[in-house]
Parts: structure tokens; C-alpha cells; sequence
């Protein structure tokens, strides 16, 4: 049995997640909290299985709620929220400060038949069996400089030309914290694919502008990819790069049952760009990017996947690891470091 706290202070939204969770065999809903404050102190008293976690809370924000409760009690937390872009900042702040996953509000009308119902159901279930953990500190500047001499590594010849990225459960901390610590004068553009539910891509860019320090934008048709910028794949849409470097959008089929796929970018760089070309494979759900990092290491690209302990779901990753395609694994707080590494940029560049 899951046992759910819920955090909310509509009483229709209330209404409704109380009846979806008592119709699904397997849920049992433990407490209803209709603030931030009483919500930690129910966390530390019930210890649920998993939290669903409104943002705009009377007393304390869901956020500053979602900060104590992983400080002190820790429980994987889902935000769910209307996906307004007055509120996406806070959502994936609430992802930094430790929750799992974020999610727009189910429809009272359409009721457990709306098909976001049934994802809000699908996620719960799925985050209840997440280890979540405290946080731990980035990486200081000294660690990093003691550590440089930790591995060994010959740079392409020809520099690298793209970096591309995959992620999904867990991800946006993760590329957050990574294009914090790289230079802003990167000598290559920056690919992502991360999976995220569907309203909340606008918002992921609109976060990473804010809080990073890079230029972020959703890929465009045609654009041609520049140093230094970084281009999230819109949604529905699988994102590619053409040898001349110009950003290309397929609506074909999905793969690995995804679409943007990490598989279908990847494997377009190691096509176009092979051994100029890093791949990076972060925390997420599912096999995707797998086949598309053993591609991009075949054709000669530096190839990284995240560590098991630092990943909140370490499928992607470890599905990666399994076939032999990743040249380095390394934890969250490492991979800016081991980007700068490979790109030649002794002292990070300039910010």
C-alpha cells in the first residue's frame, strides 16, 4: 500500500486527488495538509511513501515546505501545479530543493478518465519507490582543481563541435547545476533532451535562463546551433543536428517510447560530428539514449554517463553503462568539470 500525503489548499483539487487515489487499488491517502507549515509537520510525523505538493500555499510556499521537509524528513515530493509560467520558476526550484517530479493539476471535470489523472496516478507510483537523499554540496573550486589530474584524457583533434545531453526523472536540477559551473564562452553549443510533462518545457528554459547564467532557448527549425548557447528540444518533436549545424525538428515516430529521444540526437551527432563530439547521459526512467551514446562512442565521441549514486532513477544511465557505451561515468557534481576537461579550458573559462 502507498500511503499519500496531500498537500493543497483547493478543496475541489483535494476533492479530486482524494477520489482518484481511493478508486486505484494500492493507494491509501494518509493526510490532507492545507498549508506549507502543517505539511512538515505531517511529513515528520506520518512518514508517507510520497507527497503531492501544491506551490501556492497559505502560511508557507510549497517550496520553502518541499526545502524543510527534504532537510528533515526526507519523502520523494511531486509538485503538482497549474503549469502557468508565473509558477515555473517555482516548480523547478521546488526540483532543485529535492523534489522528484512536477506536474500540471488534473482536470475536476474530466475526472479519473482525463488522461492527466491517470499520468498524476502513473507518477505517484512510480516516485513512491524513489530513495530520495539529502542533498549533498556541490563541488568546491578547490575539490575540483585536486581532483584534475584524476584521469587521463586525449582531446580530439579538431576540438569538439557539440555537446549533447539526455535526461528525464531528475534531470533539471542536474543540467542546472552543470551549465552553472561551465564557462559562458563555451567554444560549443550545448543539445538537451530531457523528457518533462508536457506544458512545463517553456518554463524548463525560462528556469535555466534565470538561474545559470548560459543563453537558453527552445530549438528552433533550422537555427543554426552557435558556441556558447545551449537549445532544449521543444515537445513532441525529436531534435537533430545537420552537418552544417543547423538545428532540425522530426515529428516521426518515437523511440523508446519517447519523442524528443535522447537515441535520435545522439545518434544524429555521432553522425554528422563523430569524434567532435561529447555525449552526456544523465539521471531518467526508461532505456532512452542507450543505443545512441554506444553509437556516439563507436564513432569516436567522448561519452558520459552519470553514477548510480548521484542519479535520482539510474535507468537511462545504467542502461547505457550495461552496454559498454559510456568512456566515463561520473557523479552530478563532476560532469562541468570533465566538460571543461575535454574541451581544453584549464581554468573554466570566464563567466
Amino acid at each position: 500500500m502507498i500511503r499519500v500525503l496531500i498537500v493543497e489548499d483547493s478543496e475541489s483539487c483535494i476533492q479530486l486527488l482524494t477520489h482518484l487515489l481511493s478508486a486505484k487499488e494500492g493507494f491509501e491517502v494518509i493526510g490532507v495538509a492545507r498549508d506549507g507549515r502543517l505539511a512538515v509537520l505531517m511529513a515528520a510525523a506520518l512518514r508517507p511513501d510520497v507527497i503531492s505538493m501544491d506551490l501556492n500555499l497559505p502560511v508557507m510556499s510549497g517550496l520553502e515546505a518541499t526545502k524543510i521537509i527534504m532537510e528533515e524528513s526526507p519523502a520523494p515530493i511531486v509538485i503538482i501545479s497549474s503549469a502557468y509560467s508565473s509558477e515555473a520558476s517555482f516548480s523547478f526550484n521546488a526540483l532543485q530543493a529535492g523534489a522528484v517530479a512536477v506536474m500540471d493539476k488534473p482536470r475536476y471535470q474530466q475526472g479519473e478518465r482525463d488522461s492527466q489523472a491517470q499520468e498524476v496516478l502513473r507518477t505517484l507510483r512510480t516516485m513512491s519507490e524513489v530513495k530520495v537523499v539529502r542533498r549533498r554540496p556541490l563541488m568546491t573550486q578547490q575539490e575540483s582543481s585536486a581532483t584534475r589530474g584524476a584521469s587521463s584524457l586525449s582531446l580530439p583533434s579538431g576540438g569538439v563541435k557539440v555537446i549533447a545531453m539526455g535526461a528525464s526523472t531528475g534531470g533539471p536540477p542536474v543540467i542546472q547545476q552543470i551549465l552553472t559551473d561551465l564557462p559562458r564562452d563555451l567554444p560549443a553549443p550545448i543539445l538537451i533532451v530531457q523528457h518533462i510533462t508536457s506544458g512545463f518545457t517553456s518554463g524548463f528554459v525560462q528556469w535555466l535562463n534565470q538561474t545559470t547564467g548560459m543563453k537558453i532557448s527552445m530549438a528552433e527549425q533550422g537555427e543554426t546551433a552557435r558556441p556558447g548557447q545551449v537549445y532544449v528540444a521543444p515537445e513532441g518533436v525529436h531534435l537533430l543536428l545537420s552537418a552544417s549545424g543547423a538545428l532540425l525538428l522530426s515529428a516521426s515516430r518515437p523511440e523508446c517510447g519517447v519523442r524528443p529521444s535522447a537515441t535520435v540526437l545522439f545518434r544524429s551527432v555521432a553522425t554528422t560530428f563523430g569524434k567532435n563530439a561529447v555525449g552526456v547521459l544523465l539521471t531518467g526512467m526508461g532505456r532512452d539514449g542507450a543505443d545512441g551514446l554506444k553509437l556516439m562512442k563507436y564513432r569516436g565521441a567522448v561519452t558520459i554517463a552519470q553514477d548510480q549514486q548521484s542519479s535520482l532513477i539510474h535507468g537511462m544511465p545504467g542502461e547505457a553503462i550495461k552496454l559498454g557505451a559510456a568512456s566515463r561515468i561520473l557523479p552530478d557534481s563532476r560532469i562541468a568539470w570533465y566538460l571543461k576537461t575535454v574541451l581544453g579550458l584549464d581554468n573554466g573559462g570566464s563567466r
